[in-house]
């Protein structure tokens, strides 16, 4: 029998932090106790927290396509994007893939979609990863062969997650024309002369193909039991269709007046920890903090950022905005739940063993912090018990 006690750690609990120990047999939390145990592993004195689990990051995308049409090798791509999602102190990973060729996307969008999930697929079984990884499919609607991919794609057991998405711009993420063309022109996927065909492009898309791809992938995901997300909802009619649709999830609502009818249709508020960490949202929308606040927040995803997750708890604790247990339900308990994956994301008894240990680095004053504020250090990470990180 496989046995580790993990002592002299503030253990992260769902309602309170408890200096103590947390012993671990076969994978499975067996005991977490106050006090020291004066025998295992001495974590002196840092926090152990459940291992974060992480609904959307777009990263594995970027380790297999680090410039614009220059690709890595997919397999080294998947692990060296999982080695960073360990070292942030994930234990568990819905890696976003987009489907959906747009006018820009050239050929090769469905290609790159089949060849991550292959690769995502591939590390998994054989054991190379150190994060548990499964599939988010980001489903573009407004394009003409997001359905076709996800028939071919989306039958796979580590799908389990879709998100459906309308990135025209004039509305939802895009809701300020000029984010959009700040947004393209900076990452040098257009010139400023084309920018307003191309805009025309993308309305003559949406009206064709939006609402009748949203209706087709939601009744795809229900059948399959796929759990859905709405992304970017902005509007009250937006959350009626994405309730109408079956959705669970509510992904970065641009507004409090969508996150609140969001809450009201029973769905989880997902936002990213970047905006957390920046103070706001780079396309001027809701700032996440404010969402908290309002009490309409349910969930931090790292989106861009891997680290951010840890880096934005930790500093709402320091701001008082939050206590830690509520830090941890917000990137561990919580998006555990929106997926069914029950069997990890807290710290007690007959849980899996995912947990991380972090050391809070305290960093003086300065401009943008000037009470000062910690920085997390993962230290290291254990999956179902076995030390990963």
């Amino acid at each position: 029998m496989t046995e580790t006690i993990l002592r002299n750690a503030q253990i992260v609990l769902p309602d309170e932090v408890v200096r103590g120990s947390v012993r671990v047999r076969e994978g499975r939390i067996a005991d977490v106790a106050p006090g020291d145990a004066g025998v295992g592993e001495d974590l002196g004195g840092d926090y152990l927290m459940p291992g974060l689990v992480e609904l959307h990051t777009d990263q594995v995308e970027s380790h297999f396509q680090p410039r614009p049409k220059r690709y890595w090798d997919p397999i080294p791509a998947v692990v060296a994007h999982d080695a960073q999602m360990a070292a942030s102190g994930m234990t568990t990973v819905l890696d976003a893939l987009r489907i959906g060729t747009g006018p820009t996307d050239g050929n090769a969008m469905a290609a790159n979609a089949r060849t991550l999930i292959a690769a995502v697929v591939h590390a998994a079984e054989a054991g190379l990863l150190r994060a548990d990884h499964f599939i988010h499919l980001r489903c573009e609607v407004s394009t003409p062969d997001v359905v076709a991919v996800f028939d071919e794609v989306g039958a796979h057991e580590r799908v389990r997650m879709v998100s459906l998405m309308d990135h025209t711009p004039g509305q939802r993420q895009y809701a300020d024309v000029e984010a959009f063309r700040t947004y393209m022109l900076g990452k040098g996927r257009l010139t400023s002369d084309q920018f307003d065909t191309h805009v025309a492009t993308l309305h003559e898309l949406s009206a064709q193909y939006a609402a009748p791809h949203r209706q087709l992938m939601a009744e795809r995901a229900l059948a399959r039991g796929i759990t859905m997300a709405a992304h970017d909802d902005a509007t009250q009619e937006h959350v009626d269709e994405s309730a109408a649709l079956g959705v669970r999830i509510s992904e970065f609502p641009t507004t409090v007046h969508a996150a609140r009818a969001a809450r009201e249709a029973g769905q989880l508020v997902v936002m990213g920890a970047p905006n957390i960490v920046r103070g706001g949202s780079h396309s001027g929308n809701v700032a996440a903090v404010e969402l908290l606040r309002h009490g309409l927040l349910d969930i931090l995803s790292s989106d861009y950022v891997p680290a951010s997750p840890l880096q934005a708890v930790f500093g709402l604790v320091a701001a008082g905005e939050i206590t830690l247990p509520q830090g941890a339900a917000l990137v561990a308990a919580n998006p555990a739940r929106a997926i069914g994956l029950d069997d990890r994301g807290v710290i007690a008894p007959g849980r899996r063993a995912d947990l991380v240990r972090v050391h809070a680095h305290e960093v003086g004053p300065d401009a943008h912090h000037p009470t000062g504020a910690p920085v997390p250090i993962v230290r290291a990470v254990w999956r179902e018990g076995r030390r990963v990180a």
